[in-house]
């Protein structure tokens, strides 16, 4: 570990570029107004300092990060934003509007990590740093309206959310959509309801939900499976989590989806909101506990990596800290569960041109990229068929695509064209955010190919066998 220099003194931090005369930030970084201005980091959530130093500046985060690769900004590179972190933790700053334009730009993709000699931290250090801006009501003005209208009133209460899913698919379904989106009206109202509403997810057709019933293994019974169905992956692609369902029959598990369960907290954590992710943590770790689950799968990336970190998230809390080292222990993705079993391979012919976009969450905060094309491999007739860049950043990452749209877009637009560039028929995935992410960008750039879950896929394989 790098220890950290003299609080006054700028020793270690001109490596990569030179020093901004008299301010002491590295690599050149732009920055305005007083120095002084604005609150610092403070408290038992502030960044970790021994964190904060494990960064040499080598700047071999730099080609993974998605945001330095489309700007070349040193600013929007995990190097030049822990720079800034530093800055406010050093007292040669305070936390400014611009400072969080730069910490909100960031994907929390977490690339960086994966390529860090060092082992940086970057996930835990982003969350902690966001919890300071949030603390101290310096959100921008988007991300604290979505805070405060999704993220804290309707995606921990699963009431509430499942209302909002059931009006928001009436109304896609109904033709009020279609009807609204032809009269223009969105154009006229202020603000930028217009684009939000061009993001809204589409609902699907079916919800699936958690309740009592054990879903019972197909043949001798192995093991008894916790899958979490979390909030928003139900409500969006409920056909995905029914084909988890049959998938882990198939080979061999008896199937729990408890209805004390909830969301993850893996968003409230992205945007800061550590405290209520704890107690989303917590219900989740009782809900499945009380179910007396052998493992807990996930079919969701996002709430994988999250749910992995129960054990750093709760350490310092006296009731739940065991707990949540062992719940963390026994998660598993659920591409990662299935190659570990082995897996029952399917019988039948599935002649598909397949290629496979690895969620972020899944391939760099997890380190699992074999296990989803392992499975994927297993389907007789399969072509699976390797795309540029698989691993860089779709731009969905939870809801940054509702409040950096440029930056989304632009991923999008570079995703999409590594995707098509394979003639693949179908874009494999195992997180609900990049899938509804490929479809719309799919959509836009008029192409026709698929997504679909990887256990979809592998469904569609047993299934065939008639």
């Amino acid at each position: 570990m790098v220890s950290a220099p003299d609080r006054h003194s700028d020793a270690g931090q001109h490596m990569g570029g030179g020093i901004d005369a008299g301010h002491g930030f590295p690599y050149g970084l732009p920055f305005e107004g007083s120095l002084n201005d604005g609150p610092g980091f403070a408290g038992s959530d502030a960044p970790a300092e021994a964190d904060l130093y494990r960064c040499v500046h080598c700047g071999l985060c730099l080609s993974a990060c998605p945001t330095y690769v489309e700007t070349r900004l040193e600013t929007e590179s995990p190097r030049g934003r822990i720079a800034l972190m530093k800055a406010v933790h050093e007292g040669r700053t305070g936390i400014s509007d611009r400072l969080v334009s730069h910490w909100e730009l960031c994907l929390q993709c977490r690339a960086c990590e994966a390529v860090c000699p060092s082992g940086v931290p970057y996930g835990r250090l982003m969350e902690h740093t966001r919890a300071q801006v949030q603390d101290n009501g310096l959100q921008s003005p988007e991300l604290g309206r979505l805070s405060r209208l999704f993220l804290k009133a309707a995606l921990p209460h699963n009431r509430r959310l499942r209302l909002a899913g059931h009006l928001m698919r009436l109304y896609q379904r109904s033709g009020v959509q279609g009807l609204v989106r032809k009269s223009r009206l969105l154009g006229l109202m202020p603000g930028d309801l217009a684009a939000m509403e061009a993001q809204m997810p589409v609902m699907g057709r079916q919800f699936f939900e958690p309740g009592s019933q054990v879903f019972p293994a197909r043949g001798e019974k192995q093991m008894t499976v916790g899958l979490l169905s979390g909030c928003v992956m139900p409500l969006m692609q409920g056909d995905a989590m029914r084909a988890a369902v049959r998938v882990l029959q198939r080979n061999g598990c008896d199937v729990a989806v408890p209805a004390g369960q909830g969301c993850c907290g893996a968003l409230n954590l992205h945007a800061g909101d550590l405290e209520l992710g704890r107690q989303l943590a917590k219900r989740n770790i009782d809900a499945f506990k009380q179910a007396g689950v052998d493992v807990v799968v996930t079919a969701s990336a996002g709430c994988g990596s999250s749910m992995k970190e129960y054990g750093d998230l709760l350490r310092d809390d006296p009731e739940y800290a065991e707990a949540a080292h062992e719940f963390a222990r026994n998660t598993r993705d659920i591409t990662e569960f299935l190659a570990g079993l082995p897996l029952d391979p399917p019988s039948a012919q599935l002649p598909w041109r397949v290629t496979m976009q690895d969620p972020c969450h899944l391939a760099h905060a997890q380190r699992i990229t074999e296990a989803p094309r392992q499975v994927l491999r297993s389907i007789p007739g399969l072509e699976l068929v390797e795309m540029a860049e698989s691993s860089l950043c779709c731009g969905s990452a939870g809801f940054y695509s509702l409040i950096q749209r440029d930056m989304s877009r632009r991923l999008q637009r570079r995703k999409i064209g590594n995707a098509t560039a394979t003639g693949a028929e179908v874009i494999a995935s195992a997180n609900p955010g990049c899938i509804s992410q490929l479809e719309q960008g799919l959509q836009n750039a008029g192409a026709e190919a698929q997504v679909m879950h990887v256990v979809e896929i592998l469904d569609a394989a047993y299934q065939a066998e008639g």
